[in-house]
């Protein structure tokens, strides 16, 4: 799974807490650091920007100001993604616009995401998709039909994408989260890689969409939840990213083989609590085993595995038995020909 720590804006349009945040990503064991960008002329009309911002969250006295204020310029993108390839991460931001979307590819980052927002933006999923970079698409707010239609556009002109399961609210209720998303887009986009994008507190519901097979995730991250701005408090803090990033690693592991077999690492239990067919009562020699004559316990030697017991009924015993003697291949006439087992 390539995981994804999304420092957004949490920066508070401060470049040297963003280089902090980056390096704190990276010692987390996380793959990517990914901001957002945008050019605010081409993502918001005037209005939105004259709008007055009097949120306990604002950074400025209209919505344009406190914007203003969390964007970081061209150089200091060059400056931020130089830093991240220094330290061996990799670094990207959500293109919010068309224009970030150019500037971005102008970048060259490795892929681009596609925030929710953006998703039924179609003329934007088209001139991305042209530019031929990998494409990370979170469909918040989208309905399946939507998703149909944006695999339709995106497919042809750029093969190289991923659908993210996702639901914008800051911070999600579990209720809200709808996992089986994950389970119905990889049914219906069987060839391309299915994700989730998370915005609940803790890392359980992220670690199970790992085990249900998502192959890109994305979480917001921040050094304080409790600093100024909407998306801290649905924000992992460097320590709980930390341990989603090994549970995530861990449940990996766990994942394993569809093959179910006995395994080396369970011989020693095996040999010690394994059950054995035993004579129930004394066999003599030449006997024909009946079902009442057997019984099965931990028995030393080891003999035939419980599941012998049904194959072994009807077959003749080549010398007496004892009661509670452990029943071998040595006591059986024709064994090997005989006993299916």
């Amino acid at each position: 799974c390539f995981i994804i720590a999304e420092i957004g804006q949490n920066h508070q349009g401060d470049l040297d807490i963003a280089k902090q945040m980056i390096r704190m990503v990276k010692d987390c064991g996380a793959d990517c650091a990914k901001f957002q960008k945008s050019e605010l002329e081409y993502k918001f009309n005037k209005k939105a920007l004259e709008r007055p911002y009097t949120s306990k969250h604002s950074w400025g006295k209209t919505y344009g100001e406190h914007k203003r204020h969390l964007e970081f310029s061209h150089d200091q993108y060059r400056e931020l993604k130089k830093y991240a390839e220094e330290i061996g991460i990799f670094f990207t931001a959500s293109g919010m616009d068309e224009m970030a979307v150019e500037f971005l590819h102008e970048l060259d980052v490795p892929f681009f995401k596609v925030g929710s927002g953006d998703t039924n933006n179609f003329p934007y999923l088209e001139k991305t998709a042209k530019k031929g970079r990998p494409m990370v698409i979170s469909s918040g707010m989208q309905s399946m039909n939507t998703m149909h239609q944006v695999y339709q556009i995106v497919k042809p002109i750029n093969p190289n994408f991923c659908f993210l399961q996702c639901t914008s609210a800051y911070p999600l209720q579990p209720e809200d989260v709808n996992l089986r998303v994950i389970s119905a887009y990889q049914s219906a986009f069987p060839d391309i890689p299915i994700g989730y994008s998370g915005h609940e507190t803790g890392i359980a519901i992220s670690v199970a969409a790992v085990a249900m097979g998502a192959k890109v995730l994305e979480r917001h991250v921040t050094l304080d939840k409790t600093w100024k701005g909407s998306d801290h408090q649905a924000s992992l803090e460097p320590n709980e990213l930390a341990e989603l990033v090994r549970a995530i690693r861990t449940v990996e592991k766990a994942m394993g083989s569809p093959v179910k077999q006995l395994l080396p690492c369970e011989m020693a239990c095996n040999e010690k609590l394994g059950k054995s067919v035993v004579a129930k009562v004394a066999i003599p020699e030449g006997a024909v085993l009946t079902l009442d004559m057997l019984t099965v316990k931990v028995g030393e030697p080891k003999g035939f595995p419980p599941e012998c017991i049904f194959d072994l009924v009807g077959q003749k015993v080549k010398r007496t038995i004892e009661e509670d003697e452990t029943i071998t291949e040595q006591v059986m006439e024709n064994h090997v020909k005989k006993v299916k087992c």
